[in-house]
């Protein structure tokens, strides 16, 4: 049984794309077979951080037109064979998305035994965000611990639960995670930045992780390498956790309290 998953936001520049590479990463680590798209069509940054962009030959939308086939259009991982991407398009626009178009696609990946098809939506609510999340089983809504992020983000819980196809038929609501991202425990001790506890009481959903502020992960996007690879990075162990409980396990929450400094850092002040 395939499950759509869409990675989500309210707000632009949260960390979608850099989530639902790791996202889509983690779970064919875990041995399912998976695929992502990118429903940004006209910017294109999924194929980036996937390290695949000199490989995209047709995208999202020429399938869509049937101008080609779903599998000319998947480009597989060269890390997880069980893993490919569908880019979108970066000359066309918005428009290019129907909603039977998407429908169709998005039947190949069930007809072709996908066990997760992850959706990297465009941030608001326009036709991209909507297609992206209308056909949508669980929704990762990313969230930057910061007031804007979770107003707009409080937006789109409203959407997905109520313009939603699963909402239309009245059946099991899509079930929708929190992922908090470039979280930092300093900033929060200090009033600069809202707590997992001030986020959770104003959207009021599940927290299936929390990712810390780190360095590494533009340097992952860069390098076109997904941050959940880097096994040095908090914030990829973080990824790795997230998609544990996606899966059903229990990982405890970490990287959430100030980190202690050393005896040096101590004396000098640094």
């Amino acid at each position: 049984m395939t499950e759509f998953i869409v990675v989500t936001s309210g707000k632009g520049g949260v960390g979608k794309t850099t989530t639902s590479a790791s996202i889509a990463v983690g779970l064919a680590r875990h041995g399912k077979k998976v695929a992502v798209i990118d429903f940004d069509v006209g910017l294109r940054n999924l194929d980036l951080i996937m390290g695949c962009e000199r490989r995209v030959v047709y995208d999202f939308v020429n399938v869509i037109h049937a101008e080609c086939t779903l599998k000319q259009a998947l480009i597989k991982d060269k890390r997880f064979e069980n893993l490919h991407v569908l880019a979108a398009s970066q000359t066309r626009d918005k428009d290019a998305l129907t909603k039977d178009g998407v429908e169709r696609v998005l039947n190949e990946f069930r007809d072709e035994g996908f066990d997760y098809v992850v959706c990297d939506s465009p941030a608001g609510i326009e036709k991209g965000a909507f297609l992206a999340m209308y056909f949508a089983d669980r929704a990762i809504v990313v969230v930057n611990p910061e007031v804007s992020s979770v107003r707009d983000s409080d937006r789109i819980l409203g959407l997905l639960s109520s313009k939603t196809r699963r909402a239309e038929a009245g059946g099991d609501p899509v079930k929708q995670h929190l992922l908090l991202t470039r979280y930092n425990p300093a900033r929060v001790a200090s009033g600069d930045m809202m707590s997992i506890e001030d986020v959770k009481e104003i959207l009021g959903i599940e927290v299936l992780g929390i990712i810390p502020e780190s360095e590494g992960v533009l340097a992952a996007s860069n390098a076109g390498v997904p941050v959940i690879l880097d096994e040095t990075s908090h914030a990829g162990l973080a990824y790795d956790d997230a998609v544990a409980r996606l899966l059903g396990q229990e990982r405890p929450m970490r990287f959430l309290d100030v980190p202690k400094k050393g005896i040096l850092s101590r004396l000098f002040g640094s």
